[in-house]
């Protein structure tokens, strides 16, 4: 349960980047097209960040201490433009125009995420 209303969660910040951010969108023909959309994109960039990230960590460590950290935002933006090439594979109505609108839309996914993660719990206690 706690995956999909992280996936929920994640497709939800998507949305609020693309109405916040130029340059990220989705071009469904309806709502129910945009919605299955965000799903997908979501799904993709919550594989991308837990596959290729931990690894980053490792391997641009020296970045990281090097820039106190703000090499961060730009492995959070390369991660979001992979996730829209691999979108754009798969015919997906969702694009990212370039590197700075990756890099505002990857901090605000991140920023909205955390904020409805603070409302909404991981998992539901069902008793």
């Amino acid at each position: 349960m706690g995956f999909l209303i992280r996936l929920a969660i994640t497709a939800i910040a998507l949305w609020i980047t693309t109405l916040i951010v130029p340059g990220v969108e989705v071009t469904g023909r309806n709502g129910t097209e945009t919605a299955l959309t965000l799903l997908v994109v979501a799904l993709i960039f919550g594989v991308v960040n837990a596959v290729l990230k931990p690894v980053i960590k490792v391997f641009g460590c020296v970045f990281y201490l090097l820039t106190l950290g703000l090499f961060a935002f730009v492995v959070n933006a390369l991660l979001f433009l992979l996730t829209n090439a691999i979108a754009g594979g798969l015919h997906l109505p969702f694009h990212v125009d370039g590197f700075w609108s990756a890099f505002w839309g990857a901090i605000v996914v991140a920023v909205v995420s955390w904020l409805i993660s603070i409302v909404v719990p991981d998992r539901l206690d069902v008793r």
